[in-house]
């Protein structure tokens, strides 16, 4: 399996300063900085909007997988992330992430369904690497 990388440069103090975050394959580079992390509002971006991208999308990937694995084919998924930052000490810490997804399965039960979710948490590779983190599910199934 490949390692992938990323990158942040920062240039400045950490209130009036700025950086830009950036991916190897090129399909994200943009600004980030502290005000993006702590107010609502701003253009730029921030850690915790990239690790819920990140998470959502990895817990949708997972879910995917547990659904082929049971043979149960998702017409769609969509997920969403929500990452709460909080003031510790004299720094922060993200303290909980909400996980909430809706999807479209044919020929799925919900009971089937919320098994499979429950799961798709709790194997997703970015659930794993955020287990000192409180994460919540919420897993809605359409028609």
């Amino acid at each position: 399996m490949p390692s992938r990388k990323a990158e942040a440069e920062w240039k400045g103090n950490l209130i009036q300063g700025a950086g830009r975050l950036a991916v190897e394959s090129g399909a994200f580079e943009g600004p980030y900085t502290f005000k993006s992390r702590i107010e609502d509002g701003q253009s730029a971006t921030n850690p915790e909007e990239l690790l819920g991208a990140a998470h959502a999308g990895c817990f949708t990937m997972a879910l995917t997988a547990e659904l082929s694995r049971a043979r149960f084919t998702p017409t769609r998924i969509h997920t969403g992330a929500t990452v709460t930052l909080t003031k510790s000490g004299d720094g922060f810490a993200i303290t909980q992430i909400d996980l909430e997804t809706a999807a479209e399965i044919p020929g799925i039960d919900d009971a089937t369904f919320q098994r499979i979710a429950l799961g798709a948490k709790q194997n997703c590779p970015v659930s794993k690497a955020l287990a000192g983190t409180e994460i919540h599910l919420v897993a809605k199934l359409q028609s």
